[in-house]
């Protein structure tokens, strides 16, 4: 590992940063796991320094993750819900008495922590894609301390970390490995495409055989393809798609299937905000389900991966969930969660 200084940096999205500033970050990742196993303690780092977390969004391992890994690191993390206080808008879209402008808020925060943390995607901007990256960009733009992306509506770049640091771990490192993200049916039509998106850009820029494995309604976005070509051909792996589920299964090492969204969700000019379109088109891929079967299909030694929460009995069988060991492939979805922990550790490590 490069020895080489991200303080002050925001973290906001995977493509802000180059593949050795990556590796740096999944190297000290790697060194707080195994010492925190061996019961050593940072608590020195961030000593007495405090993050904000502000969620317009639910949430069960971001929240939590974020909020053991300042503890652990000897800080604090102070839970903001944007309908207990002045909720931070856009200028323009500012509503008297209820809401605040982020310049504003992010300038009162900046005196009196060392980082704020914001998940925003989906209802609270209406469904605008871009538009809750655009909220976050602009706590950037304002703050004198570190952003930090803890979901958008492009870019989940700490559960991407979590990904890949999992697939490390699995195999060794990344080179050779056939790296499949693709969709798996859910009830619910309401999935941003965060997830997917960082995936795919942090599996390419790595030198993985990615493959991206969708209905043809399902695209992502144009811009994240194509960063995701120039990541394969820079890094000397491979990058495909393909609109055949058990074709994106077989033979990968990795296998990470997950609703996400259609693009008739999105308000125009993206799309056509049209649920109802949405959900037709999502009720046509039912049998886009991962089961023991399929599974089989792929590597010996493959993986199972989901960000959670998943939608059992729809995307992904409750065997394939529940099996995390035993001959075979399995499943890694909880040591994927674990390492939200060790991931944000060390980026805010590094930043804060």
């Amino acid at each position: 590992m490069k020895t080489m200084s991200l303080r002050g940096r925001d973290f906001l999205a995977e493509t802000d940063f180059s593949r050795e500033e990556i590796e740096s970050v999944l190297a000290v990742a790697e060194r707080l796991k195994q010492e925190r196993a061996m019961g050593i303690y940072h608590d020195n780092i961030l000593r007495s320094k405090t993050l904000f977390m502000l969620f317009y969004n639910q949430s069960l391992r971001t929240r939590n993750s974020f909020e053991a890994g300042m503890t652990q690191l000897g800080g604090h993390a102070h839970f903001l819900d944007p309908n207990k206080i002045y909720t931070p808008a856009l200028e323009g879209k500012e509503v008297a008495y209820s809401t605040e402008r982020v310049s504003d808020v992010a300038r009162v925060l900046s005196r009196m922590g060392e980082a704020i943390a914001i998940r925003c995607y989906g209802d609270p901007v209406e469904w605008e894609y871009g538009g809750a990256t655009a909220l976050l960009r602009e706590f950037a733009k304002w703050a004198d301390i570190p952003v930090l992306n803890m979901e958008d509506d492009i870019y989940h770049p700490f559960q991407g970390l979590a990904d890949m640091l999992t697939v490390k771990e699995n195999f060794g490192g990344f080179k050779g490995v056939n790296f499949t993200m693709s969709w798996a049916y859910s009830p619910s039509v309401h999935k941003p495409r965060a997830v997917p998106q960082s995936a795919i850009l942090y599996a390419t820029m790595l030198g993985m055989n990615v493959t991206l494995a969708r209905p043809p309604e399902m695209e992502l976005d144009p811009a994240i393809i194509a960063q995701c070509q120039e990541y394969a051909a820079a890094s000397s792996g491979s990058f495909r798609i393909t609109e055949d589920f058990a074709d994106g299964i077989a033979g990968a090492h990795a296998v990470y299937p997950k609703a996400w969204c259609p693009t008739a969700i999105f308000k125009p000019p993206v799309g056509e905000d049209d649920p109802q379109k949405s959900q037709e088109i999502f009720d046509k891929y039912q049998s886009w389900k991962c089961t023991e079967e399929l599974m089989d299909t792929a590597a010996h030694d493959a993986i199972y991966m989901h960000c959670l929460p998943a939608d059992r009995a729809y995307e992904v069988s409750n065997y394939v969930m529940d099996k995390t060991e035993g001959p075979g492939w399995k499943s890694v979805i909880f040591d994927e969660a674990e390492n939200r922990l060790h991931v944000q550790k060390a980026v805010m490590s590094l930043v804060m």
